[in-house]
């Protein structure tokens, strides 16, 4: 089994420095061009499947980079970004900075112990549900020779790679992916190898990172 496990393409409150979480905002014009940039450089590889968190900025990253191929393409709730509850939408930013918390710097530098609003969800808890939905699919017997496209999101992703990793106590890997970054991964007899780790596939003149405690 192959998997190529997308974070979505840029949005505009990826731009502001506005808390997503579970919010379905869209990708902007740059999201848009940087998934077909990335579709371009994915052209030939043999997708059979696709699964796509519902929100739309990576359900429509997924659609753009499968193209044309005649595959399914399922969405999963349990790919969903973090959940920020009532603080999405507000500026985590320096400059634009409205969270109701002094702590919450804590999500980059200490996301294990991270403390989100009262209707948000743990780092914990994400990957409880992105570790249910990885174990179930690199069992399913009809996948174990497949290629898939996952796309998801940024904190989802590196929860999802928790299944993958072997340092557990760096949650981020050194950053929150990039837009339309890449993390390959092959699942032999039930082992998971990373092949490619947070691959663009864009110039660097596109590559932004939005987040970050000092942001």
């Amino acid at each position: 089994m192959l998997l190529y496990i997308i974070r979505h393409g840029e949005t505009e409150w990826n731009v502001e420095g506005r808390l997503q979480g579970q919010s379905d905002t869209q990708l902007d014009e740059k999201g848009i061009r940087l998934a077909r940039v990335t579709a371009e450089a994915l052209r030939d590889v043999p997708f059979d499947l696709g699964i796509t968190s519902p929100l739309s900025r990576a359900k429509v990253t997924a659609q753009i980079v499968l193209g044309e191929r005649q595959v399914p393409l399922y969405e999963d709730d349990r790919i969903k970004e973090l959940s920020f509850g009532c603080w999405e939408g507000l500026g985590c930013r320096k400059e634009n900075y409205e969270i109701p918390s002094e702590h919450f710097s804590d999500f980059y530098n200490d996301p294990l112990n991270f403390q989100p609003a009262e209707d948000g969800e743990t780092i914990q808890q994400l990957c409880e549900r992105t570790k249910e939905f990885y174990q179930e699919l690199i069992r399913r017997e009809e996948y174990q020779d497949k290629t898939i496209l996952i796309a998801s999101h940024g904190c989802a992703t590196r929860a999802l790679l928790r299944n993958v990793y072997t340092d557990l106590d760096d949650f981020w890997h050194g950053s929150v992916p990039l837009n339309c970054a890449v993390n390959i991964v092959e699942v032999c007899d039930g082992v998971s190898r990373l092949l490619e780790e947070d691959r663009v596939y864009y110039g660097k003149e596109d590559c932004v990172n939005f987040y970050g405690a000092d942001k």
